[in-house]
C-alpha cells in the first residue's frame, strides 16, 4: 500500500535545470543568483531589502544578534513552536521567556505576551504557526511602547497574508525557512528581510565573516583586492545552486497557496460534521498559506491524539503529531515559565494532516475516510 505522506515538495525538471546551470556555470557559491533571489523574494513578499542565509535558524540568530542582544536579556518566544525559535536566543548569549499562545490559531498576543514582559526583555520574538498569520500591528505598537524589538519568525508563512499584504511586509526584521517542509524550499536555506538598507548591508557582511567586501565582488574584480574583516561574523551563507532552485520555486509561489488553499477548504467543509474534531482556519486578520494543515480534538471525539495516528499509519496515511511545547523538551529542563496551559493542551490534542501540491481529491478522501470511521460515522 502506498503511503500518502504528510508532505511533498513540488520540484520537477525546471529545479533539476536551473541547478545544473548553476553548477555548469563555475560559480556554485554565493553569488549572482544568490542577489537576484535576495531580490526577488523581498519584492514578492514587500520588503525592501533581503539577505539570503544558510537556514531561518541562522537568519533568527543574525536577527537578534543585529539587535544586540547578549547575556542579561530577555527575549520573549512562544513555545509553541519548533525549538530552534528558542535555541536562537540562547545562541547569543540571551534568556528566552516562553508565552503561551491564542487557542484558535496557536499565535502569541498582545494577551499572551504582555504579561511575560519586564525590565529586562529586549525582544519578542513572534511566530506565523503553521503559516497562519499572527495579528502583528497590536504586538508591534505593545512593543513600541515599551522600547521592544518585535523580530517575526514567519519560517513557515511565505505567500500567507495578513491584513491584505504580504505577511513580513512591514516589519523591521522578519525571518524565512526553505526546508523542505516549507511551501517554497532550497533544500536548506533562509532568508532574512528588512525595511532598514544599513541593517541588511550589516547583515550581508557578518554572513560572510564579517568581511567588508562580499567573496563574489573580490573575485570578480580584475585588480587584486585586500579584504579586511570589520567584525566578529559568521558562516550563514546559501550557495548559488540552492538560489537557482529557490528563483523557480518563487514563481511557483502563488500557484503553490492557490492549491493548498483548494485543498484546506476540502478538508474544512469535510470534517467540518465531525464531533470533538476542529480544524485550523483563516484568522479574522488575514489568509493563510496552509503550510500545516492542523486539526484538534478534544473529548468528544473517541480517540486520543496518539491513537488516531496510529489509527491513520495504518491505513497508510502519514500524519504528525501537532507542533512541540519547546519548554517541555530535556534541552530547557528546569527552566522557568508562566502558565502555558494552551500549549499544552494544543502539543497533545493536535495533529497534523497530508497536504502537499500534488496531493490529490481521491489522497485527500481517503484521509478524510479514515477519521470519519475513527469518529464512528459514515463514510462520505
Amino acid at each position: 500500500m502506498d503511503t500518502i505522506p504528510v508532505m511533498k515538495p513540488w520540484l520537477d525538471d525546471a529545479e533539476a535545470k536551473a541547478a545544473a546551470e548553476a553548477v555548469s556555470s563555475g560559480w556554485i557559491a554565493q553569488g549572482p543568483r544568490v542577489a537576484e533571489f535576495e531580490s526577488a523574494f523581498a519584492a514578492h513578499i514587500g520588503a525592501s531589502q533581503g539577505v539570503a542565509l544558510s537556514s531561518c535558524t541562522t537568519a533568527l540568530q543574525l536577527a537578534l544578534h543585529l539587535l544586540g542582544i547578549g547575556p542579561g536579556d530577555e527575549v520573549v518566544v512562544p513555545s509553541f513552536s519548533f525549538i530552534a525559535t528558542a535555541n536562537c536566543v540562547v545562541h547569543v548569549g540571551g534568556t528566552p521567556v516562553f508565552a503561551d499562545v491564542e487557542p484558535q490559531d496557536g499565535n502569541v498576543s498582545v494577551r499572551t505576551v504582555e504579561p511575560t514582559l519586564t525590565g529586562r526583555t529586549r525582544a519578542v520574538v513572534v511566530v506565523d504557526q503553521g503559516g497562519v498569520p499572527a495579528d502583528v500591528e497590536p504586538l508591534r505598537r505593545l512593543c513600541e511602547s515599551r522600547g521592544i524589538h518585535l523580530v517575526e519568525d514567519a519560517a513557515c508563512a511565505a505567500g500567507s497574508q495578513y491584513r491584505g499584504a504580504p505577511v513580513g511586509a512591514s516589519g523591521l526584521l522578519a525571518a524565512w525557512s526553505f526546508h523542505p517542509r516549507k511551501l517554497l524550499t532550497t533544500g536548506e536555506g533562509g532568508m532574512l528581510t528588512t525595511s532598514d538598507e544599513q541593517v541588511a548591508d550589516r547583515a550581508r557582511r557578518l554572513r560572510e565573516h564579517g568581511m567588508n567586501i562580499s567573496a563574489a565582488t573580490r573575485h570578480q574584480n580584475r585588480q587584486p583586492v585586500i579584504e579586511s574583516y570589520l567584525e566578529v561574523g559568521f558562516n550563514f551563507r546559501m550557495t548559488d545552486i540552492q538560489a537557482a532552485v529557490g528563483l523557480v520555486q518563487l514563481a511557483k509561489l502563488e500557484e503553490m497557496v492557490q492549491r493548498r488553499r483548494s485543498l484546506a477548504a476540502g478538508y474544512q467543509a469535510m470534517l467540518a460534521d465531525v464531533p470533538g474534531l476542529r480544524t485550523v482556519q483563516d484568522p479574522a486578520w488575514g489568509e493563510s498559506n496552509f503550510q500545516s494543515f492542523w486539526v484538534e480534538l478534544d473529548h468528544d471525539f473517541p480517540l486520543t491524539r496518539n491513537e488516531m495516528l496510529t489509527v491513520l499509519a495504518a491505513d497508510g496515511v502519514s500524519a504528525r503529531a501537532g507542533i512541540m511545547a519547546a519548554h517541555r523538551q530535556p534541552a530547557y529542563r528546569g527552566h522557568g515559565h508562566g502558565d502555558l496551559s494552551t500549549t499544552e493542551r494544543l502539543t497533545d490534542n493536535t495533529l497534523i494532516l497530508p497536504l502537499f501540491h500534488a496531493m490529490t481529491e481521491a489522497e485527500q478522501a481517503v484521509v478524510v475516510g479514515v477519521i470519519h470511521r475513527a469518529a464512528g460515522l459514515r463514510a462520505a
